[in-house]
């Protein structure tokens, strides 16, 4: 393998000083593909040692690209997390659950998600950020249907298992919740 030494900010001439550290690693063996991942601050772009410096700089350029695209979706902002509530409302709700605002907090240590249904807030737990966006999907379901039907009652439940990955987010949820020693409240 031919190692490449990080590529910095002034190499690739960006823009943006909150770059992270780019690493580019070289392989003979790789022949066609080229791979990123995060390790710490830094980025690790692996190519085929046949790339040219001009290629390299637009394959790291589109794998930090990618890279953001993937993060922005499994650790979406608060403004994304009210456009994913309102389609998953317009989706399985038919509309009817509209809430004023959604939004991550930190201070959620035993819960997932709430409801204030006075407000119509919800909240989410930070510790959801890095989940598969299907478990996130489901949380803020199950936080929707709260501003429509307020107990865990089976009404309750029906509309929420509208949501074709409710079982798999529960065992993903419960699974977490087992490893982390938090405790797991069938009902909640």
């Amino acid at each position: 393998m031919v190692r490449n030494p990080a590529v910095r900010e002034s190499e690739l001439d960006q823009d943006a000083a909150d770059r992270p550290e780019v690493e580019v690693r070289r392989s003979r063996r790789r022949t066609r593909t080229v791979s990123a991942y995060r390790d710490g601050d830094k980025v690790v772009v692996m190519m085929p040692a046949r790339i040219s410096r001009a290629e390299e700089r637009e394959w790291v350029e589109a794998m930090l690209a990618r890279l953001d695209r993937q993060e922005l979706r499994r650790r979406p902002t608060n403004d994304g997390l009210m456009a994913r509530a309102q389609e998953l409302s317009r989706r399985y709700l038919d509309g009817r659950a509209a809430p004023e605002s959604v939004r991550w907090v930190g201070n959620q240590q035993s819960r997932w998600g709430s409801c204030t249904i006075s407000d119509r807030t919800i909240r989410l737990s930070k510790r959801l950020q890095g989940t598969p966006s299907w478990v996130i999907d489901y949380v803020l379901l199950h936080e929707l249907t709260h501003l429509l039907v307020p107990g865990h009652g089976p009404d309750f439940w029906a509309r929420v298992r509208r949501y074709p990955r409710t079982e798999r987010a529960r065992g993903y949820l419960e699974g977490v919740s087992a490893v982390a020693g938090l405790p797991w409240d069938e009902d909640d």
